[in-house]
């Protein structure tokens, strides 16, 4: 049978969350008008490459809500293995940024296979828990292979090394523990064994720079030239901001320099400065709105995988807006945590719009089972 039409939009165009996908365009739009200032009025080198990375990314979104959620939870726990491969082989053959080893240089892109696990754990988490009897989900056994589950991705991400991508891989899959009835016993046991932990992880388990960022958080004038000067920077653009902001093009930090990383991981400082506690709130309501329809999503969906699917990209959305905040405002340590859709670079930009997509999968299921 045709498909209807509503009036001359084709019906998989009408059926697409037109709400959602304007919201995310505007918050695109936004981060593009950013990093045309952050270029000092310029589309290049950063606006022009990430207003066409978005372009492509939303259109890869918009066709992976097509794909029913079965198909994604069958395709779980290959896409886990394959990207954990990756891991391995960019420890072994990874190309060097920065000082880190995250990349896989392909010729024609460059792929970070530890952008990929954020979403990939937890459609690996969802799938493992939509197996598992619910009686079983409560047994301390059921922790092992979970816990195998999250250990070696977030193991091989660290030795890159890179403590904000581990970190929030480890978060996203034990909030799907969370989600899937977990006994909260077990994680009052685990949250005070990693506080009994941290004082040794800190002093032998990290390198010198990642001690130092921690340290410099907690009394950045202690080093205000030195490790503690992107974040004196950083507080500095977004209080001087004010409620308004010095005016588009009129930022003072991130133009004269003073502002490392404006364009990537201190992008919020960057339009705090000039688009002050006004733009900054725009932004927090905008993220707040998808990640509760992500919420919603989840509550909606008729089948455990769903469920737990929805709502662990929803929460990784989350990890990502409420870490890069607190980190530019100096409430946590400087993890390399990018703003999505905001913050310059294509990996963050993929993975949300990754996310984006397989939320609009679920919530078409859920309007398909209603229909029904």
């Amino acid at each position: 049978m045709r498909a209807p039409v509503s009036g001359f939009v084709p019906a998989p165009l009408a059926q697409l969350r037109w709400g959602i996908l304007l919201l995310v365009m505007a918050i695109g739009g936004f981060g593009l008008v950013v990093l045309f200032s952050a270029a000092g009025g310029s589309i290049y080198p950063w606006a022009f490459p990430q207003a066409v990375r978005f372009g492509a990314f939303l259109c890869l979104a918009v066709a992976m809500s097509r794909v029913r959620p079965s198909t994604y939870a069958a395709a779980a726990f290959p896409t886990y293995g394959v990207l954990v491969v990756l891991l391995v082989l960019v420890e072994l053959l990874g190309a060097v940024r920065g000082g880190s080893q995250r990349w896989l240089d392909l010729g024609i892109i460059r792929l970070q296979p530890s952008e990929l696990m954020k979403p990939a754990i937890v459609l690996t988490m969802a799938r493992f828990y939509a197996m598992l009897p619910p009686s079983e989900t409560r047994k301390l056994f059921s922790l092992i292979p979970a816990g195998i589950l999250i250990g070696v991705p977030f193991l091989l991400v660290l030795v890159q090394p890179d403590l904000g991508t581990g970190l929030m891989i480890a978060f996203s899959g034990v909030t799907v523990m969370f989600l899937a009835g977990v006994r909260l016993r077990l994680f009052i046991g685990g949250a005070l064994l990693v506080a009994v932990a941290a004082p040794l992880a800190i002093n032998y388990g990290l390198h010198d720079y990642q001690r130092n960022r921690i340290l410099v958080m907690l009394d950045p004038e202690s080093d205000p030239l030195g490790t503690g000067y992107h974040i004196s920077q950083s507080k500095i653009a977004i209080g001087s901001g004010g409620i308004t902001g010095k005016g588009f093009l009129n930022g003072t930090q991130s133009h004269l320099d003073y502002l490392p990383e404006g364009h990537t991981d201190f992008a919020f400082a960057t339009m705090a400065e000039e688009w002050g506690l006004l733009g900054g709130f725009f932004l927090i309501v905008a993220f707040m709105v998808l990640i509760r329809w992500g919420i919603n999503v989840g509550l909606r969906a008729g089948d455990r995988f769903s469920r737990l699917t929805a709502a662990g990209l929803a929460t990784t959305i989350f990890f990502y807006v409420a870490i890069n905040m607190a980190m530019v405002m100096g409430m946590a340590p400087v993890v390399g945590i990018p703003l999505p859709l905001v913050s310059f670079g294509g990996s963050a930009q993929m993975t949300i719009l990754i996310c984006l997509g397989i939320l609009m999968s679920v919530d078409r299921e859920n309007r398909r089972i209603q229909r029904w």
